[in-house]
């Protein structure tokens, strides 16, 4: 039999034994040594230590002991998780190459979880905006996205089963688009940022990626929770798996609420087709859409996110590295520049927005399932940036849940995806939707990389 391409289908089959983690591994090792050189999605990766732990998984599988629908299940992690054995760079010049003493929570968790860990992928310099090295599998004159872009690349091309990523603007969903996989920026609150390098305290969000919504489910379910180590953690419970064969789909379809105003008046014209065209399949096939208009507070949204953003990132710099200081790149150096002057009423403004946002954003989602809405304006641009996160920001600022997934390619043969935003802590239902919308618009494309 071929490999399973997805966590939920290789848990399957080993539990049918039809497949071993150490096969699993050794088939993600191979990617990596195929694509890897081109591509440029991996920091490091410790092959001795990720064989070695999946002989381990094999032989607990094989007696009968099973962990979770994880285990044995090959991940990247975004590197500025703290990963013990590796340093955590975050793709900057002057951090410390010294190795971490102590797992971040969420890898603490995977490994409980049994999943393996292959190696920490390339992020942005210190989750920013500075363009990463990696390349976009799809067509390597576009961006793959910043910031979690070595987690969407590696998952594009095969090298990994799953991914850690972390958004404060778009950093898991604009990726993911761009590279043709699924994102899940989770309720602000929901997964422990203990061990993850800071970027905005009331803004940054760690999540999972993975190549269908349902993957992403099975990864949140094993990292959510309570971490007293994160004052900003929840004291909410995980989330749990449905059934034996974690799968969230529903048994009638979503009602979706869609806005247009903005979303769709403002994106590229091809791009918003794709999207217009993969709702009119959901209609046929059941689903409800109610037209919504733009949230109240939405007028000054972008504007008090990258305040908050910009004076968070520079109190974290001032206090870590004495910002500003030479070593960073020019955007970053920008932004660092951008949230010196921020004024502390300024900043107060824009926390209180946060708030009203949140709110006015329950009051939209109160009789719809999701929204949905295209997860970025334009399909991906050149190498110069790492795209628009205009579309992902407003969620990253109310804290609500936003998964995203490919539904069309463009002419140009990039691919473009459809993004389902819920209330603040929706999850066990936004998933569900998700997954009854990924199946229907069934896309199959791959990046031509894989051809070659």
């Amino acid at each position: 039999m071929s490999l399973p391409a997805t966590i939920a289908d290789a848990a399957s089959a080993m539990r049918r034994g039809l497949i071993t983690p150490l096969e699993l591994v050794q088939a993600c090792l191979g990617q990596i040594d195929r694509y890897e050189s081109t591509v440029k999605a991996w920091v490091s990766v410790d092959r001795e230590r990720a064989l070695q732990s999946a002989e381990k998984a094999t032989q607990e599988l094989a007696e009968g002991r099973p962990l979770s629908h994880l285990h044995g299940i090959p991940l990247g992690i975004k590197d500025i998780v703290d990963v013990v054995g590796w340093p955590t760079r975050a793709g900057a010049t002057i951090t410390s190459d010294a190795v971490a003493q102590r797992h971040a929570r969420v890898v603490e968790r995977l490994n409980a979880a049994g999943a393996i860990i292959l190696g920490k992928t390339v992020t942005t310099e210190f989750a920013c905006f500075d363009p990463p090295p990696t390349q976009n599998p799809w067509n390597a004159r576009h961006t793959p996205g910043g910031s979690s872009s070595g987690s969407a690349a590696a998952l594009a091309t095969g090298m990994c089963l799953g991914a850690i990523g972390s958004q404060t603007g778009g950093s898991i969903n604009r990726p993911a688009s761009y590279c043709g996989v699924a994102g899940l920026k989770p309720t602000f609150g929901r997964v422990s940022r203990a061990g993850v390098m800071p970027v905005s305290f009331h803004l940054d969000h760690v999540g999972p990626m993975a190549r269908t919504v349902t993957d992403c489910g099975l990864l949140l379910a094993a990292i959510a929770g309570h971490d007293p180590a994160d004052p900003a953690s929840s004291v909410r419970p995980g989330i749990e798996l449905p059934d034996e064969q974690a799968s969230w789909t529903p048994d009638h379809p979503p009602r979706l609420g869609i806005v247009r105003k903005y979303f769709f008046d403002s994106a590229d014209p091809e791009l918003a087709e794709l999207i217009e065209r993969a709702v009119a399949l959901l209609v046929e096939q059941g689903a409800r859409i109610i037209e919504l208009p733009l949230p109240d507070h939405f007028a000054d949204l972008h504007a008090m996110h990258r305040q908050i953003m910009a004076a968070e990132t520079f109190d974290v710099h001032r206090r870590v590295f004495a910002a500003p200081r030479a070593g960073y790149g020019p955007r970053m150096q920008e932004f660092l520049a951008e949230g010196a002057a921020v004024t502390f009423p300024q900043y107060q403004e824009a926390l209180r927005h946060r708030v009203a946002f949140r709110n006015a954003m329950q009051r939209l989602l109160a009789d719809v399932d999701a929204i949905v809405l295209p997860a970025t304006p334009a399909p991906p641009p050149d190498t110069t940036t790492t795209g628009d996160a205009r579309f992902n920001s407003p969620w990253s600022h109310a804290g609500v849940p936003s998964m995203s997934f490919p539904c069309g390619v463009t002419r140009d043969g990039l691919p473009v995806a459809m993004q389902l935003v819920g209330e603040a802590w929706s999850e066990e239902w936004l998933l569900p939707a998700a997954e009854w919308c990924e199946k229907r618009v069934a896309f199959k494309a791959q990046p031509p990389i894989l051809a070659q």
